[in-house]
């Protein structure tokens, strides 16, 4: 393909329907490889659960959590709670505040 002769509206065009593309290739291909395998090793008396063991199933993605704590002055600041304190609630409690007046 000869992307020379393409406009830029046409280039971006084309961008945007590559990812949608790719995927869609992708699991076609998935699904064919893996059929391809369950037939070889069925013609060999397997099953192919037998050989690599049931597949897990994969996690959903988590949900975001909540953010718990925000700085009063400096809404850009948050904290979920969770995982190290930041050094922004450290310098909060040091000078004297509270988690309760930073709780959302």
């Amino acid at each position: 393909m000869d992307l020379s002769s393409l406009t830029v509206v046409e280039l971006r065009d084309l961008q945007q329907q590559i990812p949608a593309e790719l995927k869609r290739r992708e699991a076609q291909d998935k699904v064919r490889v893996l059929n391809e395998a369950r037939a070889f090793v069925k013609a060999r008396g397997y099953a192919l659960d037998e050989l690599v063991g049931k597949e897990a199933k994969a996690k959903g993605p988590t949900g975001k959590v909540k953010v718990k704590y925000r700085h009063p002055d400096n809404a850009t600041l948050e904290w979920t709670g969770r995982g190290r304190q930041p050094k922004w609630v450290g310098e909060w409690l040091s000078g004297g505040g509270t988690l309760e007046s930073l709780a959302v």
